[in-house]
C-alpha cells in the first residue's frame, strides 16, 4: 500500500500551519511550526507569488496530508463525489470523514489519523464484529466500530480524548471503546482548515 514515509512536520510547514499530523507533539512547543512558521527548504522565507493556482494547488495538498492519502486516490475520492448528488466539494469531504482511519480519530481512540491507521493495519478494530484492517475502509450509517481491549496506547488515547470535539454523527462509548455511526459527516462536524471550492475549481480545470 503506497503511503507517504518522509518527516511529516515539514508537510505541516510547507502548508504553514499545523495539520495535527503527529497528535501530542503537535500540542507542545517541540512542533516545529512554532520554531520555524516557514516553508522548508532554500527559498522558504523568500517572497512568493500567490496566483489562483498557487492557492488551489495548496488547498488540495493540505486536505491530502490531511487525510493521509496520495494523489491518486484522492483523486479517485473526487471522481466519487462529483457523481454524487449534492455539492461536489462537501461529498469530498463527506467521503473523507468516513474513512475508518479519520473515523478512529473521530471517536479518540487514537491521537492522530497516522496512529489511527496503523491500528486499523494491525487488526485491532472491528465494525460490526468483524475485523477490518484497510484503513480506506468507508462506514455507514448503523455500523457499530469497536477497537480490542487489552492495547495500552488505545485506552490512553480513549482516557485522554476530548469528548466536547467527538462529531454529532458519531454515538461514541469510550468505556466500551466503541461507537455507532448515527449518520452521515455534516459540512459543520467537519473541522479541517480546508477550503473544498478551492479544490472542485482545481480539478474543474
Amino acid at each position: 500500500m503506497a503511503r507517504y514515509t518522509g518527516p511529516v512536520c515539514k508537510l505541516c510547514r510547507r502548508e504553514t500551519q499545523k495539520l495535527f499530523l503527529k497528535g501530542d507533539k503537535c500540542m507542545t512547543d517541540k512542533c516545529p511550526v512554532e520554531r520555524r512558521p516557514y516553508p522548508p527548504g532554500e527559498h522558504g522565507r523568500g517572497r512568493r507569488k500567490e496566483s489562483e493556482y498557487y492557492i488551489q494547488l495548496r488547498e488540495k495538498q493540505k486536505a491530502k496530508r490531511i487525510y493521509g492519502v496520495l494523489e491518486k486516490q484522492f483523486r479517485n475520492y473526487y471522481e466519487l463525489a462529483t457523481k454524487k448528488k449534492g455539492v461536489t466539494g462537501e461529498n469530498l469531504l463527506q467521503i473523507l470523514e468516513s474513512r475508518l482511519d479519520n473515523t478512529i480519530y473521530r471517536i479518540g481512540l487514537a491521537p492522530s489519523r497516522t496512529e489511527a491507521r496503523q491500528e486499523v493495519r494491525h487488526g485491532h478494530v472491528t465494525v460490526n464484529g468483524r475485523k477490518v484492517d484497510i484503513p480506506s475502509f468507508r462506514v455507514k450509517p448503523g455500523d457499530v466500530i469497536t477497537a480490542v481491549e487489552g492495547i495500552a496506547r488505545i485506552k490512553e488515547a480513549a482516557e485522554s480524548a476530548n469528548k466536547a470535539a467527538i462529531p454529532s454523527w458519531l454515538e461514541v462509548d469510550l468505556a466500551n471503546l466503541s461507537a455507532k455511526v448515527t449518520g452521515v459527516p455534516s459540512r459543520e462536524d467537519i473541522d479541517v482548515p480546508v477550503q473544498e471550492k478551492m479544490i472542485v475549481e482545481l480539478y474543474s480545470k
